[in-house]
């Protein structure tokens, strides 16, 4: 359950917000509690667009704030202050000979289906603050924010692996953090710097630079350090967390027609430390070419390449594992059209190979998205066909879900998978939605494994 209650003015106070809620400062490597999956290669930029608190709606169980936040402005100056203490996931353990317990990770999944798992259930509590102040000059924005976070136990990762040198340790953690952004014609220019109390920090660099009305072209570099953590932060980059990378990426846009869209881009990116699945500093670079057509607003057509190089220990070789190059090609078509205003086809069909394994994989599916005209009821069906050699081939397949929440499975093996969800307005104030999921499975071809799921969601606004 999520509440909160919230003011919003134009005087001095611009926002309070009592109970639950978000942060977004900056590019986000100190402070972000909103979804970011990575970095896009055909998005058009990448600038966070403004300072904000806000009240939270999203499903994730751990990354948000629960107390109080306020956002007070007097003419160009703009201060935030937070304070939250909430519960969170955690595995512990306990030392050899004493009774004192400690985290040995932290658990993000959200589910709690086992005994196990609800061991894990609101583990530990942690406390976080801080603050962020910004001011506008003429045509720049600058920006300094400070925050740290305090747990009940102190943080202990297990085992000897050198992948986990560079873990945090401890009960606290801060971080603090200057940025800017400007805009001098047509050129964007934004930038982030934090740091922590060890000197290990998280670099940003950008630049969006717009040299005709049909053209736009970005640039953005980032250096974090291993030994860089942020546990309600998240900077742009291509991996799960903001830390162990380096790395550079263009892309630009381009209206090459009338209706007509043309984008690419290229992402390298360097790991100086181990990470899963490397025991030795990696790189990697990823490519994407898109094609869109959009000759009318109920047809769109798009097309893309994608190529992407990646680095995994050998597990064929004895003792310090080799690295190897997996190579993965892909291509992917798809057709959206609304056949009426309430009723929207989609079609998409994707082909994949990977190298040097040869592993290959294909899907196909349908999606039909009907509204009811005399009722408020909405609904959204998938079909979904998949085939792929193994886990290597596996191909991701967004799906519609529930409010505020989003889902991206991983096809793998030879099967379907199917869903069909529906929205009932039952008022201005209350929906009910509910999702119920399929996946078969064809196991060598002698049986069918099935994997069923069924989401109810219900939202009152009061």
């Amino acid at each position: 359950m999520s509440a909160n209650l919230t003011y919003n003015g134009s005087g001095l106070i611009r926002r309070l917000i009592v109970g639950d809620y978000s942060a977004r400062f900056g590019q986000g490597t100190n402070i972000n509690t909103g979804i970011r999956t990575g970095l896009s290669l055909t998005a058009p930029g990448y600038m966070s667009a403004s300072d904000e608190i806000r009240p939270y709606t999203s499903t994730d169980e751990n990354n948000f704030f629960r107390g109080v936040a306020a956002e007070f402005s007097v003419k160009n100056l703009g201060l935030v202050l937070y304070y939250s203490k909430n519960y969170s996931d955690a595995t512990l353990g306990s030392s050899a000979g004493t009774s004192k317990d400690y985290i040995e990770n932290f658990y993000l999944a959200g589910t709690h289906n086992t005994s196990s798992l609800l061991l894990k259930k609101d583990a530990i509590s942690e406390q976080a603050y801080g603050v962020n102040l910004s001011y506008n000059f003429n045509n720049v924005r600058i920006g300094l924010a400070w925050s740290e976070d305090r747990f009940s136990l102190p943080v202990y990762p297990t085992g000897n692996d050198p992948e986990n040198i560079f873990d945090f340790e401890g009960d606290r953690n801060n971080l603090y953090t200057i940025y800017y952004n400007s805009l001098i014609k047509r050129i964007l220019l934004y930038g982030e710097f934090s740091t922590n109390e060890y000197k290990k920090h998280a670099f940003v660099q950008g630049l969006s630079f717009r040299p005709s009305d049909r053209l736009t072209i970005n640039f953005l570099i980032r250096n974090y350090n291993a030994g860089y953590v942020s546990f309600h932060g998240k900077g742009p980059g291509s991996g799960s967390a903001t830390g162990n990378e380096q790395g550079i990426l263009g892309n630009f846009t381009f209206e090459a027609a009338k209706h007509l869209f043309i984008s690419g881009g290229c992402d390298i990116q360097h790991s100086p430390w181990l990470k899963y699945r490397c025991s030795a500093p990696s790189w990697g670079m990823r490519q994407e070419i898109r094609v869109r057509f959009l000759p009318t607003e109920k047809l769109a057509i798009e097309g893309s390449y994608n190529y992407r190089l990646s680095m995994a220990d050998n597990p064929e070789t004895n003792g310090i594992p080799e690295q190897k190059e997996i190579i993965t090609k892909s291509l992917k078509g798809s057709v959206r059209y609304s056949l009426y205003d309430n009723l929207t086809l989609g079609t998409r069909i994707d082909y994949k190979i990977v190298d040097p394994s040869g592993s290959r994989g294909m899907l196909l599916l349908q999606d039909i998205n009907y509204r009811f005209t005399q009722l408020p009821v909405t609904l959204w069906l998938r079909y979904c066909l998949y085939n792929t050699d193994d886990w290597d081939s596996r191909i991701y397949s967004y799906e519609n879900d529930l409010l505020y929440s989003f889902s991206i499975p991983a096809l793998s093996g030879e099967g379907s998978r199917s869903y069909i969800m529906v929205k009932w307005e039952i008022s201005d104030i209350m929906e009910l939605r509910a999702k119920y999921g399929l996946t078969s499975l064809d196991e060598s071809g002698m049986s069918t494994k099935n994997n069923k799921e069924l989401k109810i969601q219900f939202k009152v606004m009061f």
